[in-house]
């Protein structure tokens, strides 16, 4: 059987796959700056045997396996390459070699597990019938998201693929699971930059000045109000404030307050609105008190929406090749991922992989300077991933 094979190979190639991982967690580059990564990639792609390659958005490219019959149905598998600026602190052999940059949100996982699945399925070509489309895209964790710049740049044309796949490590699940949800699945993730105008002076004599701290606190309050009075229960949103700069002293009313934020949903129709809502509120207030106030809104991602129908089949294949008990259901996340941009354009499945070993002491999560993962899971994200596209490849309406 194929299943058989792909789990052979994936097996067979493990160590290879570690060793790729490995390399790319020890130099990481930030988004849009992977030019030694994507060197890497495709040099790795040349040695497999693959020469169908392209190069997309400067530091991304594109790569396909032709099987059988190559036109019958495309589809494409999609890793991210890019790091964080984060300073690592885990002291292993493949710490990175590049201060205040790690591989601390999994994407050296998705490009080397990617790289795994190339290896798998060029080695079975003749085992299926049509085109599988590599994407290795640099930029997700930076605005406007290196999925954005591939699509632009012709990622999903010539040929367009029917659906594309991505996973994404998880540690809240344990190595050896893999988890799934139909639907609405992921948040779009605006950023907000607001900054309050007043009169600043001196603190003992507040009749004379316009306070731009009171003022700005009453607009973080009344913002709250677009979730609460506004939303839809039935539309998952969050609406918070990281960030609130008043340079005064403890007599002194600064000029202006700076407040940066972020709105996150699930509905696209909601956001439009709920950035006019948040418009109209801040100008009303700031000005009712007696300031002014610049409110910016940067669009970042759209939310991500898991097609039906191909999540359920990607799911049955992941039954197939791991067995009931390992493939979990996943509940709403309200953090953003730019793989939504291929999903506004053809049906998608992003799935989770999990990377947690509590015996070995790896549980921490994403975006934090101790993240790191059971490697054990290289070998099933290529191989699952294989057998995922491999069973698609054979569906056809």
């Amino acid at each position: 059987m194929v299943k058989d094979l792909i789990k052979s190979l994936a097996a067979d190639y493990k160590a290879s796959i570690i060793a790729h991982r490995r390399h790319l967690h020890a130099h990481p580059e930030l988004s849009f700056q992977e030019f030694e990564t994507v060197s890497y990639v495709e040099q790795e792609l040349r040695d497999i045997g693959i020469t169908d390659i392209e190069t997309k958005a400067d530091t991304g490219l594109v790569a396909h396996i032709q099987g059988k019959n190559p036109d019958k149905k495309i589809i494409a598998l999609r890793g991210d390459m890019d790091a964080l600026p984060i300073h690592e602190q885990n002291e292993v052999p493949y710490k990175s070699t590049k201060e205040g940059i790690m591989h601390a949100c999994g994407h050296d996982v998705h490009t080397s597990s990617l790289l795994g699945t190339a290896r798998i399925l060029f080695n079975l070509r003749e085992h299926f019938e049509g085109t599988v489309k590599l994407i290795f895209q640099p930029g997700e964790e930076l605005i406007p998201g290196g999925a954005s710049l591939m699509i632009k740049d012709g990622a999903l044309q010539n040929p367009t693929p029917a659906g594309i796949i991505g996973q994404h490590v998880m540690p809240l699940i344990p190595v050896g699971q893999v988890g799934f949800r139909k639907g609405m699945y992921m948040a779009s993730a605006d950023e907000l930059y607001i900054t309050v105008k007043g009169k600043g002076g001196h603190g003992a004599i507040p009749e004379s000045l316009v306070d731009p701290v009171l003022i700005a606190s009453h607009l973080i309050v009344a913002l709250q109000q677009v979730i609460s009075r506004n939303a839809s229960p039935k539309i998952p949103s969050v609406l918070s404030f990281g960030r609130v700069e008043a340079l005064g002293a403890t007599n002194i009313i600064p000029n202006e307050v700076k407040i940066q934020g972020t709105f996150r949903t699930l509905d696209e129709a909601w956001r439009a609105k709920a950035h006019e809502h948040m418009t109209t509120i801040a100008k009303g207030l700031v000005e009712g008190m007696g300031g002014t106030v610049d409110f910016e809104v940067r669009k970042g991602y759209p939310f991500l929406k898991n097609a039906e129908a191909l999540t359920s089949r990607a799911e049955e294949a992941a039954i197939e090749y791991l067995g009931h008990e390992n493939v979990l259901p996943l509940d709403i996340w309200m953090a953003a991922e730019d793989f939504s941009y291929y999903t506004q354009e053809i049906d998608g499945c992003f799935y989770r992989l999990g990377t947690r070993n509590e015996a070995k002491g790896i549980t921490s999560g994403v975006h934090t300077p101790t993240f790191d993962i059971d490697e054990d899971a290289l070998e099933i994200g290529a191989g699952l991933m294989a057998w995922i596209a491999v069973n698609e490849l054979k569906y056809t309406k």
